[in-house]
């Protein structure tokens, strides 16, 4: 498989111009002195498609020959690759087909219609998902954009990271969250060429934790259909995005249930920003983790902002708790 190099994310970069915002870096006094740390929040939340997933979805969108582009693109996704690859088809005119979980938020699945994507459900596990997909794919010959075990979603998806480090100098460290990888091997491959001395942490939820098992154990370990209120990080990690994690991340850390919530709960309340749940983990393994961070400049993804209104996580008991 190819590995995207930094080359790759500086042509993605010019390649998605047109349909990406630069986001705005915001900071919070207040929970720079909860943390210890000063915090730099990389706002993905405020992206087109308000998540992250729209650079990666649009460079690969954008990349493909016309003749390519004709067949239209097909994913597998929870929802925000979802929703960012219908956005991107959408801008380009062609196809998009996308599997999403039955269970999958109702909001990312609106949005998907809405940019004109056509969704064909499956059951809440990684099997069922790449079962039903290799039917889609087979009816339509579309092009297959993989949620993060692709080049050329990564490379899209490094951008963000290189517009953070443009936008605050001087940081110790960067946090985002980790499901299949996409976007810290994004980050991986930017800070490794333009911040080396940078460290990389993953944050992942304790009940999806496959990514922090198999970095201990030094190779991968997929859980088939975790349960997690952070419904962006199910998924496990693949061989590409395990090259980036193996070979650059600092450490990987966790947080419960019930710390995620609170966590999206302060940021909501304190930033006044609407943010997902796998957008809080970050935040959530700062607070329970404030000796590795204290007196450090910490650069935090924001990573999506699709959140159901009538279904916000502290309304209910956490899965953890019943």
């Amino acid at each position: 498989m190819y590995i995207p190099t930094f080359q790759d994310v500086i042509d993605a970069h010019e390649r998605i111009r047109p349909y990406v915002h630069r986001t705005p870096v915001l900071t919070s006094t207040f929970l720079n002195e909860l943390t210890g740390a000063e915090l730099f929040f990389k706002c993905e939340n405020f992206q087109k498609a308000a998540a992250f997933k729209v650079r990666g979805a649009s460079n690969a969108v954008f990349g493909l020959s016309d003749e390519m582009a004709a067949r239209g693109v097909a994913t597998h996704s929870s929802g925000n690759h979802a929703l960012s690859l219908a956005y991107a088809a959408g801008r380009r005119g062609i196809p998009c087909h996308v599997v999403m979980p039955r269970t999958a938020p109702q909001a990312k699945k609106d949005a998907v219609i809405g940019y004109g994507g056509k969704i064909t459900e499956c059951e809440p596990s990684t099997s069922s998902r790449e079962e039903v997909f290799a039917q889609v794919q087979a009816q339509t010959g579309a092009d297959f954009v993989h949620p993060y075990n692709d080049p050329r979603v990564i490379a899209g998806q490094g951008t963000c990271s290189r517009e953070l480090v443009e936008q605050v100098e001087g940081l110790d460290a960067v946090v985002a969250p980790i499901g299949g990888g996409g976007m810290i091997s994004g980050t991986c491959l930017s800070l490794s060429n333009i911040a080396p001395g940078v460290k990389i942490y993953a944050a992942e939820p304790e009940q999806a934790d496959d990514a922090a098992r198999s970095f201990r154990a030094g190779h991968i370990i997929a859980d088939d259909a975790p349960v997690t209120v952070a419904d962006g990080l199910k998924v496990p990690l693949k061989e590409l995005t395990w090259h980036f994690v193996s070979n650059h991340v600092t450490d990987i850390l966790t947080a419960s249930e019930q710390e995620i919530i609170d966590a999206m709960r302060l940021t909501w309340a304190r930033m006044k920003i609407v943010m997902e749940p796998s957008s809080a983990v970050p935040l959530a393994t700062i607070l329970k983790n404030k000796d590795i961070f204290a007196g450090k400049r910490v650069g935090v993804v924001i990573t999506g902002g699709n959140v159901d209104l009538d279904s916000l996580p502290w309304m209910y008991k956490t899965e953890q708790g019943e």
